[in-house]
């Protein structure tokens, strides 16, 4: 059987016929108030480069990304595990802009924009990444609304392991050792 990380890749989902480059920068954003406890670095190439301070907004959203898998894992309901796996992958994505801070911001007021959308341009090398939950986008708005068989059991459970291999990679992306903090499964 081929692995997760083989299958889905480190830049974006196989099946959709996506590959890039590695991680890039793992540089933090400004202006977000720091955690005190100090999280190690890493250059793309795997390198520790030292100590890295981890703004409490962004550990926030990874904790929050990882009890959406937990409960998407948990749930009985196709719908609602597609839901909680593609919120816990746009809380993912949402750690990355906050570490990175919105491009171009300034005096100008712009219309809000997706997750999806920002994604590419703080992180250029997860664009694969924001392109394939953007358009899973629509499948989630379905099984929100409620609509029978918006989301099949196999898409559910395709989606909940994209979205965890997703979140390895935003992790590794903002240079934070997520293992052993990652509920494989919920507590029975």
């Amino acid at each position: 059987m081929v692995s997760t990380l083989t299958a889905v890749g480190v830049n974006g989902p196989a099946r959709a016929g996506l590959a890039g480059p590695g991680l890039g920068n793992t540089g933090l954003g400004d202006g977000a108030a720091m955690r005190d406890d100090v999280l190690p670095g890493m250059e793309a190439s795997g390198e520790v480069i030292g100590p890295r301070r981890v703004p409490a907004t962004v550990l926030s959203l990874l904790d929050q990304a990882r009890r959406g898998l937990a409960e998407a894992f948990a749930e009985a309901d196709p719908g609602t595990r597609y839901i909680c796996a593609h919120l816990a992958a746009l809380r993912a994505a949402a750690a990355i802009g906050a570490a990175r801070g919105e491009p171009g911001t300034g005096s100008r007021r712009r219309r809000p924009r997706s997750v999806w959308e920002l994604l590419p341009q703080v992180e250029p090398t997860l664009s694969e990444w924001a392109a394939f939950f953007a358009a899973s986008a629509a499948k989630r708005a379905a099984a929100e609304a409620g609509l029978p068989r918006a989301a099949s059991a196999r898409e559910a459970e395709d989606l909940i392991r994209d979205a965890r291999t997703f979140l390895s990679v935003a992790e590794r992306a903002l240079g934070i050792d997520g293992q052993g903090r990652f509920p494989l499964r919920p507590a029975s």
